[in-house]
């Protein structure tokens, strides 16, 4: 049996484990919390991470206990509408029962240990990086340089037990700020995010809640309405960070994995999605090749795609987070919100 240890018990370790071929590999994962969390932000599933799902047997499941997205638009802090995109397929999870479903789905010859690693394990295992945006291994393995970099925004998550109405469904984008609602499980899901220096660490999560009620009174009344419910024990607050280009995600005997490997800002939604894709396909090759070509063909597979991804998401960020450069975008986008109205009904008045 080849010896594999995974650090971090996350969405990337923990689908990691339910991938390896447990014929082959003898598999250890460290996870430094005792459960898996009980409250988490919603996840959009693009079609990537639903092929991964599938190769872990359990898109069905996330599909049963998920709300189909639909569509949503991307709208002014008073919730007129710019964008209105159609989510096809997509679906949304809450990274609650996707943790348990993953972690439903290792096997039971998975070794588990509580306990927070501090120094990389020295038994001649494979030692994969699944550890977060803070990894140890990576600041191990690939040195004090690639440290996460904080930036100066602040993201603030919560549930409520009320379902979101279909027309308030988007991000809102302000000047400095965006907020965001979703459909959820027995309810719906909001987030928010701003410049902040608070923290970086021990935040006190109901002084934020009511700092965003402050920032947020003269935005739309589905956001008032939204943060005048949510209470701070259905709420996560955390500065957000990210993570330094790497030039490979591979070092001798070491992996990176999900934000360990690609940290990235959340505006498009997709550092979870790539962290399933991230799981299975080290797997699939670790279970069908030599580990150095397993390893080698790992990152010529996702460096580039991951790097491409975390760009758009910064651009992206930049955008929607705009704070002196918010007049000129909002007056982009009403000018194309009119000139597709216009085409619509030309395209109308043609038939």
């Amino acid at each position: 049996m080849e010896t594999i240890t995974i650090v971090g018990g996350g969405i990337a370790g923990i689908a990691l484990a339910a991938a390896l071929d447990a014929g082959r590999f003898d598999v250890t994962v460290y996870e430094k919390r005792p459960e898996l969390p009980g409250v988490g932000n919603a996840l959009g599933m693009w079609p990537n991470a639903q092929r991964a799902l599938a190769r872990l047997g359990i898109l069905d499941q996330a599909r049963a206990v998920s709300p189909v997205l639909g569509s949503g638009s991307v709208r002014n802090a008073q919730g007129e509408p710019w964008i209105t995109v159609d989510a096809g397929d997509m679906f949304g999870i809450s990274r609650a029962d996707l943790l348990q479903l993953l972690d439903a789905a290792v096997p039971a010859s998975v070794h588990r240990i509580t306990g927070q690693i501090r120094e990389l394990p020295r038994d001649g295992a494979l030692v994969v990086g699944a550890d977060g945006v803070h990894s140890v291994v990576r600041s191990k393995a690939w040195g004090p340089g690639t440290d996460a970099r904080l930036t100066p925004y602040l993201a603030l998550r919560g549930t409520l037990p009320t379902p979101v109405a279909p027309d308030e469904v988007g991000e809102y984008w302000g000047r400095g700020d965006l907020f965001g609602m979703a459909a959820a499980r027995g309810g719906s899901f909001w987030y928010a995010s701003y410049r902040s220096g608070l923290g970086p660490y021990g935040i006190d999560v109901p002084l934020v809640l009511e700092q965003a009620r402050e920032r947020y009174a003269g935005h739309a009344p589905s956001i008032r309405r939204a943060l005048a419910t949510a209470t701070p024990e259905a709420c996560l607050v955390q500065r957000l960070w990210t993570v330094p280009h790497l030039h490979s995600y591979v070092r001798g005997r070491a992996v990176l994995i999900g934000d360990a490997a690609h940290a990235m800002m959340p505006t498009l939604g997709r550092g979870a999605c790539e962290s399933l894709v991230d799981a299975v396909t080290l797997a699939d090759l670790l279970n069908t090749l030599p580990e150095n070509q397993a390893l080698r063909a790992f990152d010529l597979r996702r460096r580039l795609r991951t790097r491409a991804v975390s760009l758009a998401s910064s651009a992206l960020g930049r955008i929607a987070l705009a704070d002196r450069g918010q007049p000129l975008r909002d007056r982009l986008l009403n000018l194309a919100r009119r000139r597709n109205k216009r085409a619509a009904v030309g395209s109308g008045a043609g038939r």
